[in-house]
């Protein structure tokens, strides 16, 4: 069992020790990305859903930073940063984020919450259930205008997965997740981006996983 017991008192002093250091945009994407881990979480994990709206809550603490800080806070805690690291920016609040939990918000420092910071951007092989759910939740939460977005938030929910049975829910869950990944490997593409090998790798582990049980 975790050291760490998140209360929902306490989610309320984090949203509220979150409003001043985020734009306005920043912390309704923040709240709204709680609320859709928090409905997500009542499909796949509800003992765990404490975690994940911690987890929602922080994922994008230093989203806002500049390039520099953001590098200056990696090398801080003795991270070698590289060139890919300047030219493609856009992942790095994920690995500030991560570091800085437990110094700025030691209470919620439970490797679950951290984990899933750490990973919400690129995914990763062997994602866990949170951070494939933190992943998800930043990637479709009532925020989100990108037609990509509104396109995924469609595709889960418009499948009803609350009607589904365990074993249809999972599979949902990969097929919805595995579109994200397809989707955002295309734009990376189509705009010559790097592409992160934790993406491909998190890709191509869930084309094996459906592959796998279709022949069951």
């Amino acid at each position: 069992m975790s050291k760490y017991e998140i209360r929902e008192e306490m989610l309320d002093a984090l949203r509220e020790q979150l409003r001043p250091t985020m734009s306005e945009k920043r912390y309704r994407h923040t709240v709204e990305v709680e609320r859709m881990a928090e409905r997500l979480g009542a499909l796949y994990a509800p003992a765990q859903i404490m975690i994940l709206r911690a987890a929602a809550l922080l994922h994008d603490i230093t989203k806002e930073f500049s390039l520099q800080t953001q590098l200056q806070t990696l090398q801080k805690f003795g991270i070698i940063t590289y060139y890919s690291d300047e030219i493609s920016p856009k992942t790095l609040h994920a690995r500030t984020a991560a570091l800085l939990i437990p110094r700025l918000y030691p209470e919620f420092a439970d490797p679950a919450v951290i984990d899933a910071v750490r990973w919400h951007t690129t995914g990763r092989e062997g994602m866990t259930l949170c951070e494939k759910l933190i992943y998800l939740a930043d990637y479709i939460d009532m925020s989100r205008t990108f037609p990509d977005c509104v396109e995924l938030r469609e595709m889960f929910w418009g499948a009803d997965p609350e009607r589904m049975n365990e074993e249809e829910r999972q599979a949902h869950l990969r097929a919805v997740l595995l579109s994200s990944f397809d989707r955002t490997v295309r734009g990376l593409l189509e705009e010559g981006a790097l592409i992160s090998p934790e993406t491909m790798l998190a890709r191509n582990e869930l084309v094996e996983q459906t592959r796998r049980a279709m022949i069951r």
